[in-house]
């Protein structure tokens, strides 16, 4: 596995890319999914005037053909090399012409305009739950898909998609429009948690539309994101087929995940060994055949169930990896959850400054409902939305491909058969996403700790001891790791060395006036006493102590999972001012670039794909450093 991996990053690397007209397009989405009847063909909505097309009700389809709206002196802001080098486009294009118009949506490649036909935009329908409450059909309210294009280095495809693009049918109230200060957020974020390895959409470009005026809390100006993903279909999507009692919809849906987002219906998981006790056995093996049916008769596991548990871990993989790393997402709606396991619409989010579990992001959120302590269950409320959109198929088990179900449903006297086995298989998957989860905290958190091996005593001698400390004195949570990562064993051998190295985790006006520093250097001396006794067992298995190598090893594993740069709500809001307000433009490049490399002590001078990186120095260290105290835990509303 990881010697595949090595050698797809060596193709990856070694592929120069081509021009935009030359990498490979597809339009799979459009062509195994009900369009809206409206417009049955994409020349049906091409021949329609561009501001006919606003926002309805669309029923009995799955997505809208629709073009991006026309904008005038697009300027082109800012390009991720990083995006650049995944989609396969070689990395001079964004020097043309050409592609300022793509990423604006001027540009359409695909359709023909003499034949009035070939491939298309569109816009997907889905709804969803917000807030716990349900609101209807929401959809693609500014947002176009373009084509599916396939990286031939990587053979990882990706859909294209404009943020900011117009009205579509499912805008709703709005105006199709996204402004400058959500874009460059999402354009930076994106990008930053792709380099931190945390499962996320991308984002390739940022585009400021100058004769484009938007009206939010105030008039402010418009912007384009062009962003890409593996799927951009959402737990919603399957809500409102549910929610209108969809079936024929809901069949379909399930089939193109399955067989096109995922590659097969025998890439699912295949039946635990005990569904119920999920840690009592190995991993799920896979190449389960399409239409096998697993288990015993109450809980017997169709394809379906196998969908449904492939997209719960995805998700469990996902929110471990938000937890590990202190991200919060802000608003975790089903229309903002992925069927992918991909961090997605990016509003209100942050990583957390001084580690409070309690923290939202979202000031529209009094009841805490989106803090970061609750996303694992919010997360998991939102599967089991997506549980009972699949329930009935899950339900019926092995007769789920009868001609008598298919053609008429769940019949009269099986509804409770169905039903039971149905929420046996749901409170089953619960079992397997809080084992997963776990799994994959406690891993994540063993290696931000400097440790090789986790043992059931660390998540709370050191996991929650640490998390407990930070809050107390409130320290900062990204701080604390990579100042940790840095601290040598002879610096925590002794009490006097450990009271001393604890203050490195202070905040440079020390601590708050509520908490003594004796308290704090006692507490935070006794947690690195725990964490030097628990390096040294892992890196000493023998006993003969930590060898200079071995330390060398550890701290250099220790940076590599622990960012010194992440990029916070206040640094987000000073690009904002400055690109906005003082027409600074190089600003974009400069966070990209610490964003794209996270885990360096420092970028100006140092060497990047063969060339001297040449930033501010002065601005690199002001971002890595403490959080001004007035901006930090920052909050912003959904407006966007």
């Amino acid at each position: 596995m990881a010697s595949n991996g090595a050698a797809r990053n060596a193709r990856q690397h070694s592929y120069e890319g081509k021009p935009l007209k030359d990498i490979p397009k597809s339009w799979n989405f459009t062509s195994g999914l009900t369009p809206d009847p409206l417009y049955p063909t994409p020349a049906a909505s091409h021949k329609t005037p561009r501001d006919e097309i606003g926002p309805r009700m669309v029923r009995d389809a799955l997505f809208t053909w629709v073009r991006p709206e026309k904008q005038e002196n697009p300027e082109l802001l800012a390009v991720s090399p990083a995006a650049m080098r995944d989609l396969g486009i070689k990395d001079d294009e964004k020097l043309t012409e050409e592609f300022r118009q793509f990423v604006s949506g001027n540009k359409l490649y695909g359709w023909d305009e003499d034949k009035q036909e070939g491939g298309y935009p569109w816009a997907q329908c889905y709804g969803g739950y917000q807030f716990g409450q349900w609101a209807g059909q929401l959809g693609d309210g500014r947002a176009i898909s373009l084509f599916e294009t396939t990286n031939p280095a990587t053979d990882t495809r990706y859909e294209l998609q404009l943020k900011g693009a117009g009205l579509t049918p499912y805008s709703r109230f709005a105006d199709g429009k996204a402004v400058l200060r959500s874009s460059i957020r999402e354009f930076v974020v994106s990008e930053a948690l792709n380099a931190l390895s945390i499962p996320t959409t991308r984002a390739l470009s940022l585009t400021l539309l100058p004769e484009s005026r938007v009206l939010r809390e105030r008039i402010e100006p418009g912007a384009i994101v062009l962003r890409f993903a593996q799927s951009w279909i959402r737990l919603g999507t399957f809500d409102l087929l549910r929610s209108r009692g969809d079936r024929k919809l809901v069949r379909e849906l399930s089939g193109y995940v399955a067989n096109d987002v995922f590659g097969g219906w025998d890439k699912l998981p295949g039946r635990l060994q005990n569904p119920d006790k999920p840690a009592d056995g190995p991993e799920p093996a896979r190449g389960v055949a399409e239409k096998t049916t697993e288990g015993a008769d109450d809980a017997a596991e169709n394809r379906y169930t196998r969908l449904y548990r492939e997209i719960v871990r995805r998700n469990a993989l996902l929110v471990a990896h938000w937890q590990a790393y202190g991200f919060m997402n802000g608003v975790l709606n089903t229309d903002n959850t992925s069927v992918f396991g991909l961090s997605i619409d990016f509003g209100p989010f942050a990583f957390m400054d001084n580690f409070d579990p309690s923290y939202t992001p979202n000031h529209d959120d009094g009841m805490l409902r989106y803090s970061y302590k609750n996303q694992p269950t919010i997360i998991w409320w939102n599967l089991v939305r997506l549980g009972e959109a699949l329930g009935e198929l899950m339900g019926m088990g092995s007769a789920v491909d009868g001609d008598a179900y298919i053609a008429e449903g769940v019949k009269k006297g099986q509804e409770d058969e169905v039903i039971a086995r149905a929420e046996k298989l749901i409170t089953q998957a619960g079992e397997e996403y809080k084992h997963t989860f776990l799994t994959e905290y406690k891993r994540l958190m063993t290696a931000r700790l400097g440790l090789r091996q986790h043992k059931e005593s660390d998540f709370d001698v050191l996991f929650s001891e640490a998390l407990d400390t930070l809050e107390a004195f409130e320290l900062d949570f990204s701080h604390f790791f990579r100042r940790l990562s840095n601290v040598k064993l002879s610096q925590v051998a002794t009490e006097d060395a450990r009271r001393q190295t604890a203050k490195i985790f202070f905040h440079n006006e020390g601590l708050s006036k509520t908490t003594l520093e004796s308290d704090a250097l006692e507490r935070i001396s006794k947690w690195l006493s725990s964490w030097h006794d628990r390096v040294v067992e892992d890196w000493s298995p023998d006993g003969s102590g930590v060898t200079d190598g071995a330390e060398a090893e550890r701290i250099q594993a220790m940076k590599q999972v622990n960012p010194n740069f992440v990029p916070r709500g206040w640094i987000l809001d000073e690009i904002i001012r400055r690109v906005e307000k003082e027409g600074d433009r190089k600003v974009l490049d400069r966070v990209m670039h610490m964003a794209l490399h996270p885990f360096n002590d420092s970028w100006t001078g140092k060497e990047f794909d063969g060339a001297t990186y040449q930033g501010d120095s002065e601005e690199e260290q002001r971002w890595v450093g403490d959080v001004p105290r007035l901006e930090r835990a920052m909050q912003c509303s959904c407006s966007s």
